[in-house]
């Protein structure tokens, strides 16, 4: 059951946080429209590669990594999409795609853009297809610690994800 890793991380921490269930979804904008979020407060992972080693970039569903930013922000010599079989073996407990944005729950960076902090909560994939987490973005921020960063295109570009 992939929501149950995370459930008991929250849990431990004592934190808290709504599980919202929908009907099967696959992009992150066709969650946000069936579960009536605005895609700038559902947050998507998209998997990146940063200098050949595996992270996590967060960014508003509504908006895309910008793969330059990110390496020129980092400093990174290269940064690019991760392929499903680079990452599909690192998250035994989620159904791929669905991945929640807890990479220190899976030994990864975690990159979110900066315009996530704007809101007061965070909603995001839980692991299935199927359920979403709602939480505070400060309590998300105190126990993921990602690197809050310009990382999302402000416009739709085909080399973003």
């Amino acid at each position: 059951m992939p929501l149950s890793k995370l459930r008991d991380f929250l849990d431990r921490n004592q934190i808290q946080y709504l599980v919202i269930s929908h009907s099967v979804a696959y992009t992150a904008q066709g969650i946000a429209a069936l579960t009536h979020i605005k895609g700038k407060e559902l947050a998507k992972t998209v998997m990146i590669m940063v200098d050949g080693r595996l992270a996590m970039a967060v960014v508003p569903a509504s908006l895309r990594v910008d793969l330059h930013r990110v390496r020129k922000y980092l400093g990174a010599g290269t940064v690019e999409l991760a392929g499903e079989q680079e990452f599909r073996d690192r998250f035994p407990d989620c159904e791929t795609g669905s991945m929640p944005p807890f990479g220190n729950l899976y030994g990864m960076d975690v990159f979110a853009d900066e315009s996530l902090a704007d809101d007061q909560e965070i909603s995001f994939n839980a692991g299935t297809h199927r359920e979403l987490v709602r939480m505070r973005f400060e309590d998300f921020e105190r126990l993921v610690k990602p690197f809050v960063i310009p990382i999302a295109a402000r416009q739709v570009a085909a080399h973003a994800a």
